[in-house]
Parts: C-alpha cells; sequence; structure tokens
C-alpha cells in the first residue's frame, strides 16, 4: 500500500499536502505486487512525504494533536494514530486509530488495518481496510486487493484493485495491470499506462515492454521515463535499444548507470562494448563485476579473452564460473578448449554436459567427436537431437551421415532442411541430386542458392546446368566477327567459380575463351588450374604451347598431366617422341596411354605403339 491514512480524507481536511513524486522504494514495492506485507509498512508511510501546511515540525504536529485527542477529536485521533504507526510506535498508534474508527473516520480504518498487518493479523487488518474501501479510501481497496491475491482469489484481488484504479490510486493501477497480465486478460495496457502517468516507474518500464513491438518509439519515451526514476532495468532494455540503433555513446552511458546500480547484465552489456572500443582492460574490469553478479554470459566473456591470450587455466576458471550461473555456454566453451589441446576424453565430457543441458551446437559437437572416434551409431542420435533443436550444421551432418550409408532419400530429406535455412553446401548437395534424378529447374534453384552463398562448386555445377539447357547458338553470320556474341549466364559463372579457385571451371573458361580466339586468355586460365594441379589444365596449355612453337615447354606439362593420369597427354608424348626419333620413349609413353585411356586413346596408342615396335624391330 502506498501510504497510511487514507489520500482524499486527508486533502479533504487540509491537514496534509501529498508529495506529487512517488517515491523510489514504492516504484520497486509497487512491483512486488504478490507479496502484501512489502508494502505495508512504516517506511512507506514515510516515503509518502506528507508535511503539514503550518507546522514544519513532526513533534510539534503531534503534541498540537495529542490534546485534542486525548479530548476524543476523532479527526486528531487519526492524525496522531497515523504519525505515531510512521514512528513505529504500534502500541501508542492503536488506540487512536481504534477509537476514530469507531466514530467513522476511514483513514482510521484504513490505517489500523496497516498496523494489525504489521502485527500479524492479517484477516482482521481485511476486515478493517474492507470497511474503509466500502467507504471509498483507495488505497485500502488496493491493500485488500494485495491480501485477496495473497491467498489465491484472484476475482477478489480483481474486484478491489479495480476500485482502486477506478479511483486513480497509481498501486492499484498497478496491481490491477499485473493481475490481468498474469492472467492474460485485455485491459493490461490500459492500466499499466494509468500508473506510470503518475510516475509509477515500474509500470512505465512494464508498459514499455508491452509496446516495445508494436510502437517502438512510445516504448522507448516510458524506457527513459523508468530509467531517469532509477529503474535499473529500463536503462538496460533503453541501453540495449540504442545500441541496436548504433547510438554507441548514449547506449554506454545507460549501461553505466544501470551496471552501478547493480545490474550484472549492463555490466556485461557495458564490457561488450569498451571491447569493441578497443579497450579491453575496461571491459574485463566490467565482466568481471557481472560475473561475479552471477551474469553468466560475463564469464564466457572472460573465459575467451583469456583463452585468446593463451592463458587457459583462467579461462577454465571462468568458464566453470559460467556454469555455475547455470550457463550451458561455460560447459560448451569449456569443451572447445579441452579440444583445441586434444584432450578429447574431457572434451566429450563436458560437451556431453552442455547437450544433455540442451545446447544444440554442443550435441552436434559431440555427434562430430563420436563419428572421428568411429561410433557413427552414437553420434546419430546427438546428430539427430541438435538438428531438432534448430542446428542447421547438424542437419547437414545428418545427410552427409546418411549418405555414407547409401541412404540417399533419407539423407537427402535432411541436406533439403538444411538448406532451407541457409546452408551453403547443404543446397548444393540438394542441387546435385535433383540433376542426378532430372529435376533441372529445381535443382537450378538450389544451385543458385548455394553459388550465391559463395560455393564455388555450386557456381561450377550452376554454370554447367545452364549450359546445358541452354539452346544450341546460332550460326555466325558471314562476315560477322567471331569475339562479338555477348557472354552467357553460364560463362559468368564459369568465371565466378573460376576466380575462386576452382579448377575445372578455371579449364572450362580456358576453352571458352580459346573458343572466341582469346588465346592469352585461355593461356592464363589453363596455366592457373595447371598449376594447381588440374590435369585437363595442363593438357590444354601444352596444346596452346605445341601450337605456338614451344613443344618443350608444352612437353613438360603434358608429362605433368601424363604422370597424373591424363591418356591423352601421354599419347601426345609418345607421339612427340616418336617424331624426334626417340622410339623407346615413344613405346613408353603409348604403354601408358593405354592403360590410361579412354577407348579411343587406348586404340590409337596401341597402333603406335605396334608402329614403333616394326620399326625398331627393321
Amino acid at each position: 500500500m502506498g501510504f497510511m491514512g487514507d489520500r482524499s480524507t486527508l486533502l479533504e481536511t487540509g491537514r496534509f499536502v501529498r508529495s506529487g513524486v512517488e517515491s523510489g522504494r514504492e516504484a520497486e514495492k509497487g512491483a512486488q505486487t504478490v507479496n502484501a506485507q512489502t508494502a505495508l509498512t512504516d517506511a512507506d508511510f514515510a516515503d509518502e512525504a506528507f508535511v503539514e501546511t503550518d507546522v514544519a515540525s513532526d513533534a510539534e504536529l503531534e503534541a498540537r494533536h495529542r490534546v485534542a485527542a486525548d479530548k476524543g477529536d476523532p479527526g486528531a485521533m487519526s492524525v496522531l494514530g497515523a504519525l505515531l504507526l510512521r514512528r513505529g510506535d504500534l502500541a501508542g498508534a492503536e488506540p487512536y486509530l481504534r477509537g476514530a474508527t469507531a466514530e467513522g473516520d476511514r483513514a482510521a480504518a484504513n490505517n489500523l488495518g496497516v498496523l494489525l498487518h504489521q502485527r500479524g493479523y492479517p484477516d482482521e487488518a481485511a476486515d478493517w481496510w474492507r470497511v474503509a474501501a466500502v467507504a471509498g479510501s483507495a488505497p485500502a481497496a488496493h491493500a485488500l486487493g494485495r491480501h485477496y491475491r495473497e491467498r489465491g482469489d484472484e476475482p477478489a484481488a480483481e474486484y478491489w484493485m479495480r476500485q482502486a484504479a477506478e479511483s486513480g490510486h497509481a498501486l492499484g493501477a498497478y496491481g490491477l495491470a499485473d493481475l490481468l497480465e498474469h492472467r492474460g486478460d485485455k485491459g493490461v495496457e490500459r492500466w499499466f499506462r494509468a500508473a506510470a502517468e503518475q510516475g509509477h516507474r515500474e509500470a512505465a518500464y512494464r508498459l514499455a515492454r508491452h509496446l516495445r513491438k508494436g510502437d517502438p518509439v512510445e516504448a522507448e519515451q516510458w524506457y527513459r521515463q523508468a530509467a531517469a526514476r532509477g529503474h535499473r532495468r529500463a536503462a538496460l532494455h533503453l541501453g540495449a535499444l540504442l545500441e541496436a540503433r548504433g547510438e554507441l555513446k548514449e547506449a554506454g552511458r545507460w549501461y553505466l548507470t544501470s551496471a552501478k546500480q547493480g545490474e550484472a547484465r549492463a555490466a556485461c552489456a557495458l564490457g561488450f562494448l569498451l571491447r569493441d572500443a578497443g579497450d579491453e582492460e575496461s571491459a574485463a574490469a566490467w565482466w568481471r563485476r557481472a560475473a561475479e553478479g552471477g551474469d553468466g554470459n560475463a564469464a564466457n566473456a572472460l573465459g575467451a579473452l583469456h583463452a585468446a591470450r593463451g592463458e587457459t587455466q583462467t579461462a577454465e576458471k571462468w568458464y566453470r564460473v559460467a556454469m555455475d550461473a547455470g550457463d550451458h555456454n561455460g560447459a560448451y566453451n569449456l569443451a572447445l578448449l579441452c579440444a583445441a589441446q586434444e584432450r578429447t576424453a574431457q572434451a566429450e565430457q563436458w560437451y556431453r554436459r552442455a547437450a544433455y543441458a540442451g545446447h544444440r551446437e554442443a550435441a552436434n559437437a559431440l555427434a562430430i567427436l563420436l563419428l572421428q572416434g568411429g561410433d557413427a551409431e552414437g553420434a546419430e542420435p546427438w546428430f539427430s537431437k541438435a538438428a531438432e533443436a534448430g542446428s542447421v550444421d547438424a542437419a547437414f551432418n545428418l545427410g552427409i551421415l546418411f549418405a555414407s550409408r547409401d541412404e540417399d532419400r533419407t539423407a537427402l530429406k535432411w541436406y533439403e532442411r538444411a538448406a532451407s535455412a541457409g546452408h551453403t553446401d547443404a543446397a548444393l548437395q540438394v542441387g546435385i541430386a535433383l540433376v542426378r534424378d532430372g529435376e533441372e529447374r529445381a535443382a537450378e534453384r538450389h544451385l543458385r542458392c548455394a553459388a550465391g552463398g559463395g560455393s564455388a562448386e555450386a557456381a561450377f555445377r550452376l554454370a554447367a546446368l545452364l549450359e546445358s539447357l541452354a539452346p544450341p547458338p546460332e550460326p555466325v553470320a558471314l562476315g560477322e566477327p567471331v569475339g562479338g556474341v555477348p557472354r552467357t549466364e553460364s560463362e559468368e559463372w564459369y568465371e565466378r567459380a573460376a576466380e575462386q579457385g576452382h579448377r575445372r571451371a578455371q579449364v572450362r573458361v580456358g576453352m571458352l575463351a580459346a573458343a572466341r580466339g582469346d588465346l592469352a586468355a585461355a593461356a592464363r586460365w589453363y596455366r592457373e588450374a595447371a598449376e594447381a594441379g588440374s590435369r585437363n589444365g595442363a593438357f590444354n596449355l601444352g596444346l596452346l604451347l605445341a601450337r605456338e612453337g614451344n613443344e618443350p615447354e608444352a612437353a613438360l606439362w603434358w608429362t605433368r598431366a601424363a604422370v597424373a593420369g591424363h591418356g591423352r597427354a601421354a599419347l601426345r608424348l609418345g607421339l612427340l617422341a616418336a617424331r624426334q626419333g626417340d622410339l623407346n620413349e615413344g613405346q613408353k609413353w603409348c604403354v601408358r596411354a593405354m592403360e590410361l585411356g579412354p577407348a579411343e586413346v587406348s586404340e590409337r596408342a596401341a597402333r603406335l605403339r605396334d608402329a614403333l615396335a616394326e620399326e625398331l624391330s627393321a
């Protein structure tokens, strides 16, 4: 209850004037709607800051009213009882309050309820609050509503809270809003607003929480009002809102305000702002303060900071602090730390702890660890648990697992699930499967997603698919330059893949350049592919060099290709050796070409070998 003494009665008499500003303690206690005792104390009476209009001293006021009260004046008895109650003199206050109540003073009935509640007689207190509330006391109606809510009688609680709220009582409006919100009923925003407009800071904060999605501009205004009144969570949320908007300096000020008031989450957020600004030492100080206040996220941040510095023992200590604070990321991070040190058994232990607590990435990591250890059966349920919890990587890994068992349909299901969540490699696998099944248009969609996500292999396969689906090119008109044809989309995707280092794409781009007559570009792409290990690139580069008359360098690239298993390169080396008169060398490369194939190359190499054998035997 906000104050002892009926507000309307006191104002009607002119004896007291109530301060228009809600005290800090009243706002905090107004938030504790299910604990009537916390609001019904002499401290609340003091917080209401009653002042006499014509006398400055409570002692003088008490002395003046005691004379009248002892003569039986009901108003004086009511005021004197309230003064003694505020001072904590329950024994002295009670007879005066009972005397005034007997004369029908509703303020005295309200305060008598407060006194009895403090003495541990809640039911008798409720009886007097009811008397005062029926007589029109809004504070008594609020107190009675809280009394009923504490006992689980929500209909009665709502009735009396509503009486207080509709009389303009801020705590009554707040209590009613809190009750309606608890039940999921309508009217929550209206009553939070009514309380907030009277300066109730918890109501302002709760109203902002209601408005933050529908009307973020107004929500910010209420966050600001609550934060300005010292509400530390409002300051935290205001800081977060400003940080998301990029107003980091002001966000930092509100985080600092909240952190100094003891909000651990604000201290943690302030630490991240300072770290991002390059001040790791100050960040660590705030994270330490937050971690010591029970913030697991801050403890994890400290662990990561020390791990990055190579201080693994200190990092482990803070990860354990995070675990003790109930943050499962602590166990996961500790597992990562152990895995990096090749402490596999301990890594598995901590992954399991985090995974059993529902940490999906820990479940995925545990499954990978088991799979690497050869326990595919043990890995599968953890992949499944992680995937069902929303881990995209786990869904992709399940696809790999089932594909390794040749369960292609099940693998495709998991690839599709991961692809729908934006997993690039999964989209590639779906595209490959659809191409294999002849569903080119559906495959194109997935390959575009994967290629757009940066997959060079997807870009290459998309280019090949588009090339296969394109109509045959129109014949070049007589007199039209061969290089005048614009590049197709498939060529653009080939080039994108080639620029990302995809060797087959580099060979294909080289071939397309050669077809356009741009032999310099073709040679460049062939050389890049060949130097990266492409035997086709090496073979084609050899052809270009031979055409330019540079057979020695061509032979070097053909040799590299032939050693890597390129049959045509081996046949070319056989022909080159035969032309140069080195029949034994020519036979050697012919035999190699026959082994490598394909069939057409093997047949030609066999004929050449036989011819060289005849020449040698002649």
